[in-house]
């Protein structure tokens, strides 16, 4: 995930510190303590189960029978391709060239193979239908691909219609454009190691079809859908001089997943980037270490922070491990479960408390639904919900059952990053229908494979701490510790929810109330990891994961799940996982009592089976709750917040300032692609700002702007508000305090001049409150923050303001 900047605090309880000495320790026949380093980390994303055929090779790693699926239950939303997108090929809506080239990947070829002689024109239609057939299928391949990229199965997404890819919205011009859309989207994801060309998507599509093309391969292009990457022949292209003059210039703030992606895609797209990023390395909550031990030389990395590639259908990281040539290694699905005296846990009552488990997240689907369809505010904790329901139902009351019931909830705490009696009953998990498919794989040596890749040929400038933000019409002032300054056009935010909640970062003027608002009723969560290197393999290499069962329901995320790297890491590395309450409690214990608990439990497992757990050679614990650049782990859904609250935070203010990261992602938050794809999302929208700004003010003049400004002077001859010599327009398409009003101050003197700016409606009512004309002007820019300018000089913003006005008053003259 990323991350704001910097380094972590330099003490032994919180950051990379030296390792503890080994010493020798014989109470309780405890294990000698190995070298010890806490780290501050992030947790592994959801773990989404949906199936969507791949369009990536199979992950390597031989899969065992299937056992359980030890992962957050799901609910699944089975995605059906409309008749409408099939019969774009099957009909006269077809999009495709008749003849093309044989060579081409996804290219559909329709040669003609009618017999001649008697019976010819029967057998052309039989071998027509059959092409239609065929074509159809593949239409169908492609719009499941494009599905699993995120697309909408028979609709345009809501970049799309802002992008104005289509003249109208529905009917058969729309029907075209998503299958020439998912033509050229699933033609690049079978070779992602190239650049596509628009030339090359021309091959295999008809040429009165050629507009379309041009809309949908620029659409794909800019929003990061296509020719993305790391491989050679896309960095090749991406990074030549880009011609012409710069579009703007754009400050990063943070170097994990979304700044990096962010920043390598507007370089791509011809604005100049720097990245601001406080702590001495690129990844921010992604992060790999390299230990070490033992006379032979034993090495290991382990991913501290997002380490599980979460469905690998569509996954972005799944392409850029493809264009590195790294073999993804799938997560197997066999996960034993024991108890605490080290027995593995029944089948059979695994089996009925899972069916129990399931029952109840069931029932409180149920009872949620109804509730909202009465009173749609009321919002509970889901722990509260399952608790009355289990009660209710006489779910899980043989303490085995228990424990089992605990191993399962302290399972979706993990999930979600915090304690089940603080996530929302009603939204908690609004990202389900929106999940990646395919299986959950490890990436070896690290995720920081992938950091590394990205962060090649990107001007970063580590240990830059941002503490303000500044921003206005003229543009942004970006303020780093040590009195550092940073001037661009526009800022890119992607520090972590954690920071934004803490209040580290200064933004002048204050983010829109909305804003404040969604960050603080969004949950930021906590997860931690104890990673330990043994000299060999004592658990087994036929399983990657094992569970473990405690009788204190409160410390139920205790060390419950363990992850076995030896198949990824090139060393036999085991990580066991801290959730829920037990999560916040470790970040107070020590290292070594951490590690101590977890060799105790690992005794408790394999010592009754007679296996010797061995000493480690090194342990690394994690204090994410502690480092300073994140908070936390990653975001959930609490009490109170909604999937929209992902949507406000992603919102931009006044066309200078941006924001980026997971809890910018409504469809997948919590994930290291959802922080990918957010990066690739804002860096489109600062394009289009940026285009919008590249009107030179000579056309302004000399065009649009002369006629927006008569016109905008006949509307303030009867204005939504006035008082003194100030007259406010505001935005008919919201009642919304933080909509922009557009305001106009009228100076006297031998002439009148009139001043313009932006602000918001909250504003305008404050500013309206104030005594005096010189008063109001003082508040305005001193106060507010807000610079006042001629018609010339306002925002793009603005324009957009007065279209929605000119449409408004229009349907009152006519209606």
């Amino acid at each position: 995930m990323e991350t704001s900047a910097g380094h972590p605090p330099e003490t032994s309880h919180n950051v990379n510190s030296d390792d503890i000495p080994r010493q020798d320790n014989h109470h309780n026949d405890h294990s000698s303590p190995p070298q010890t380093t806490s780290e501050p980390a992030v947790s592994d994303s959801h773990l989404p189960e949906a199936k969507i055929p791949s369009d990536l090779p199979p992950p390597t790693g031989t899969t065992p029978p299937q056992v359980k699926r030890r992962r957050r239950r799901k609910r699944f939303f089975t995605d059906i391709i409309p008749t409408s997108v099939s019969a774009a090929a099957a009909s006269g809506i077809r999009v495709l060239r008749p003849n093309p080239k044989p060579s081409t990947a996804y290219s559909y070829s329709e040669t003609e193979l009618a017999n001649t002689g008697i019976g010819g024109d029967l057998s052309k239609n039989h071998n027509r239908r059959r092409r239609m057939s065929d074509l159809a299928k593949e239409v169908d391949v492609e719009a499941l691909i494009a599905i699993s990229v995120g697309f909408p199965v028979d609709s345009l997404t809501e970049e799309e219609i802002e992008a104005n890819v289509v003249s109208q919205i529905g009917g058969v011009e729309q029907s075209n454009y998503i299958v020439v859309r998912n033509h050229i989207l699933a033609r690049w994801r079978s070779n992602v190691t190239v650049w596509l060309t628009k030339d090359h998507a021309l091959e295999s599509i008809r040429a009165e079809h050629k507009n379309l093309v041009h809309s949908a391969y620029t659409f794909l292009l800019q929003h990061g859908y296509i020719n993305f990457g790391v491989a050679p022949a896309i960095k090749e292209v991406k990074f030549k001089a880009f011609e012409g003059a710069s579009k703007g210039n754009v400050i990063v703030i943070g170097a994990g997943l979304s700044g990096l992606v962010a920043a390598r895609q507007l370089i791509s797209l011809g604005l100049k980037v720097v990245v601001l990023e406080g702590r001495g390395r690129p990844g921010g909550r992604v992060r790999s270490k390299k230990m070490t031990g033992g006379q032979n030389g034993v090495v290991a990395a382990a991913d501290l922070g997002g380490s599980v590639l979460t469905g690998i259908n569509g996954n972005p990281l799944g392409v850029l491990a493809r264009q590195l040539g790294v073999p993804l290694h799938k997560v197997r699905d066999i996960c034993p479960l024991y108890l605490p005296n080290g027995r593995t846990v029944n089948p059979d009552i695994d089996s009925k408390v899972e069916a129990s488990f399931n029952k109840l997240l069931d029932r409180v689907c149920k009872l949620r639904q109804a509730m909202l369809d009465e009173v749609k505010s009321v919002d509970v904790s889901l722990g509260t919900a399952l608790e009355a329901f289990r009660h209710v139902y006489r779910v899980a009351e043989d303490p085995q059952e228990q424990m089992l019931l605990d191993w399962h909830l302290a399972n979706l705490e993990y999930a979600n990053a915090s304690l089940m009696s603080n996530l929302s009953m009603a939204f908690w998990d609004q990202d389900d229908p929106y999940e990646m498919g395919g299986d959950h794989c490890f990436i070896p040596g690290g995720n920081e494979r992938l950091i590394r890749a990205l962060a090649e040929d990107i001007p970063i400038f580590y240990d830059r701490t941002v503490e303000s933000v500044r921003y206005g019409t003229d543009g942004v002032l970006v303020y780093a510790a040590g009195g550092q300054e940073y001037h661009g056009d526009m800022v890119l935010c992607t520090v972590p929810l954690g920071v934004l909640k803490k209040g580290n970062i200064e933004f002048v003027p204050e983010l829109p109330q909305r804003k404040k608002d969604a960050i603080e009723r969004l949950g930021f969560g906590l997860l931690n990891k104890v990673a330990i290197l043994f000299p060999y393999d004592f658990w087994g290499g036929e399983i990657d994961t094992f569970g473990h069962l405690t009788e204190d329901p409160n410390m139920r995320g205790e060390f419950f799940l363990f992850y076995s790297y030896s198949a990824v890491s090139g060393g036999p590395l085991l990580i066991a996982l801290v959730a829920g309450e037990a999560a916040v409690k470790f970040e107070k214990m020590s290292p070594l009592e951490s590690v101590v608990r977890v060799l105790e439990i690992l005794k408790g497992i394999f010592s009754p089976k007679g296996i010797a757990v061995p000493d480690p050679l090194q342990a690394v614990c994690t204090r994410w709750g502690q480092d300073q650049f994140s908070y936390g782990s990653y975001s959930y859904v609490a009490i109170g917040a909604s999937g929209d609250d992902y949507d406000i935070l992603a919102e931009s203010v006044g066309d200078r300032l941006f924001f980026a990261g997971e809890a910018t992602n409504k469809q997948y938050p919590a994930t290291m692609h959802g922080a990918f794809l957010s990066g690739m999302r804002e860096a489109a929208h600062i394009l289009r700002v940026a285009e919008r700004r590249l009107i030179s003010p000579a056309e302004k003049s000399n065009t649009s702007s002369q006629e927006n400004v008569g016109v905008v002077d006949k509307f303030f001859e009867t204005p939504d508000l006035k008082f003194g010599n100030f007259s406010v327009l505001y935005d008919p398409m919201s009642t919304d305090l933080e909509s922009n009003c557009l305001i106009r101050v009228e100076l006297q003197g031998e002439k009148f001049l009139h001043l313009y700016s932006l602000i918001s409606r909250r504003l305008v009512l404050e500013l309206s409150k104030s005594e005096g004309d010189l008063s109001r002007i003082e508040m305005l820019t001193r106060e507010f923050g807000v610079k006042l300018v001629g018609w010339n000089n306002l925002s793009a913003a603005a324009g957009s303001l007065i279209t929605s006005i000119k449409s408004a008053r229009s349907v009152c003259i006519w209606s």
